[in-house]
């Protein structure tokens, strides 16, 4: 069997990764992909299984366990998209933003 060589799986973000998966799974309800309710009674490997997404993927350089790179997903939303990168913007000719933050909902921080 292959070994898994991923930091958020077996390496020095392991622990952080499994923490931050915690708080996801108390706090998130939609998935960050399709925008649709998660069922966390449904056990990987139904489709629909909760799983954590790496918005930027690892192989592409995103942080394995940083907060502000991880989103609840379906599992199967999550392996369709895969390592693909959605998004790519130019600010300017110095800044390029990569980003897989295209959700669905959008909120009125204004309003609170």
């Amino acid at each position: 069997m292959k070994k898994n060589n991923r930091p958020d799986h077996s390496g020095t973000h392991q622990t952080q990764f499994k923490i931050n998966k915690k708080k996801i799974f108390a706090t998130q309800e939609l998935c960050g992909i399709c925008g649709m309710p998660v069922d966390f009674s449904l056990k990987y490997p139904h489709p629909l299984s909760p799983c954590i997404d790496h918005i930027i993927p690892i192989a592409k350089g995103g942080h394995p366990s940083n907060m502000d790179n991880l989103q609840l997903a379906h599992w199967t939303c999550n392996r369709q998209k895969s390592d693909k990168l959605i998004q790519k913007q130019t600010f300017d000719d110095n800044l390029e933003v990569i980003s897989n933050r295209n959700l669905p909902q959008t909120f009125d921080w204004k309003n609170i």
